[in-house]
């Protein structure tokens, strides 16, 4: 009985080897990416979230060859986005991530039973999303820690554009632009009459987003080449020279640049009368994991001051000044005094706009640690007349930032090794 049951046992295990070798076979490397390799499951995937969005929002797709290489030249990226964030030791613990799926969850103002629902009707598994987020966010955290040394906002540029901005009408012109890049990798001629071809098709009436998915190389093509509502100010300094005073529908270009020939189009415009924002008085506990404190232990910790504060016991200013290891705050009970959110990290960002005024947080997770924060009051300022220094520098740092993210993408696809499988291989 022992030999058969050690036979039947031999049987399974050599049964199941073959089926999982008989996957790992289909599931076929398709590029090689430095250190890294690209599977045909990770290309049918990001196909097929293209094109459900693509069905949602009611939008042709380029021919399959043109879709094919945009995905490719998206999964390379992220591939070599990804290996570098492994060696800056970029990781994010599973407390953060569950940390800020209950961000996304409470933005959408759902309970976390729906939200899981409408996973399940998209076809998509509630694994799958976590490391969608999780990949999102070590994306995010290596191109900042990449570009933002990249950046340099002089005293000069934040005083111009405080001037400007003062010297600007009550209205304010927004833009949402489309972006189409060419690059010349061979006879510029063929090229640029590609290009005047694609800008006579526009001036008669052609789908933009279609095109720019079809032809373009640039960072937003598998978008439709949308980058969305800007102002002149937050425009990279290519679409700033030659937007300005525009109206919808003007296609403009093509224009010669280092990375090829760019098409721009005005999809739209909009005038604001008055710029509103907001503004929160928050207060906050940052205890920092370490090797003596674990990660568990300092939400634990965050979790006995919250009861305590609850209770009555003990005042948040004492806890403050006594644990929080943010020394600008502490000495000041917490207290950061007014801010613009979107001046913090996101998970800071998000928890500070979710809260009421009075309410006090669940502990949360950012980069910093963990945090306890309570919401003191909140406000809305009337900007449209006047700009602070942190929003003048913030709004030409995000505009550098633009333009050092592609410049260094492609810098970080230039020096890697990229080889293309062939299709039979």
């Amino acid at each position: 009985m022992k030999k058969l049951i050690l036979l039947g046992v031999s049987i399974f295990m050599l049964a199941t080897g073959l089926v999982q070798a008989q996957e790992q076979l289909l599931d076929k490397v398709v590029a090689i990416v430095n250190n890294d390799v690209i599977t045909q499951s990770q290309v049918d995937e990001l196909t097929g979230k293209v094109l459900r969005n693509a069905t949602d929002a009611q939008q042709e797709l380029p021919p399959e060859e043109e879709l094919q290489q945009q995905i490719m030249d998206r999964l390379i990226l992220e591939s070599l986005q990804l290996q570098l964030a492994e060696r800056l030791g970029i990781k994010i613990s599973d407390s953060q991530l569950e940390n800020t799926i209950d961000n996304i969850i409470a933005s959408e103002n759902t309970s976390r039973e729906v939200f899981l629902d409408d996973l399940t009707k998209q076809g998509m598994s509630y694994s799958q999303f976590r490391e969608d987020i999780r990949k999102e966010i070590i994306l995010g955290e290596v191109s900042r820690s990449q570009v933002q040394r990249r950046v340099n906002v002089s005293e000069q540029e934040t005083d111009a554009l405080i001037k400007l901005i003062e010297e600007q009408d009550k209205g304010t012109v927004r833009y949402h632009v489309g972006h189409i890049l060419l690059r010349i990798s061979g006879d510029e001629q063929v090229t640029q009459q590609q290009a005047e071809s694609l800008v006579k098709q526009l001036k008669n009436g052609e789908n933009f987003n279609q095109l720019a998915m079809t032809h373009s190389q640039g960072p937003k093509a598998l978008e439709g080449g949308d980058w969305g509502w800007m102002t002149i100010e937050e425009m990279p300094t290519l679409f700033a020279g030659v937007v300005k005073n525009q109206h919808q529908g003007s296609v403009l270009g093509p224009i010669r640049t280092d990375s090829g020939l760019h098409i721009i189009m005005v999809m739209d415009t909009e005038g604001l009368q008055k710029i509103e924002t907001l503004e929160v008085n928050a207060r906050h506990i940052l205890i920092k994991p370490s090797i003596i404190l674990s990660d568990r232990k300092a939400k634990s910790l965050l979790s006995e001051f919250r009861q305590q504060l609850i209770l009555g016991e003990v005042t948040f200013e004492e806890l403050a000044r006594q644990y929080s290891e943010d020394p600008g705050s502490a000495v000041r009970g917490g207290e950061l005094g007014w801010s613009d959110p979107s001046v913090f990290v996101p998970a800071f960002r998000d928890t500070a706009n979710r809260l009421e005024i009075g309410e006090l947080s669940q502990p949360f997770r950012s980069t910093f640690g963990w945090h306890l924060m309570e919401m003191l009051d909140k406000r809305t300022t009337d900007t449209t007349n006047s700009a602070s220094k942190n929003r003048a520098y913030q709004i030409i740092f995000n505009r550098k930032f633009n333009e050092e993210t592609q410049a260094w993408q492609e810098e970080l696809r230039e020096e890697a090794y990229v080889e293309i499988l062939d299709g039979e291989a």
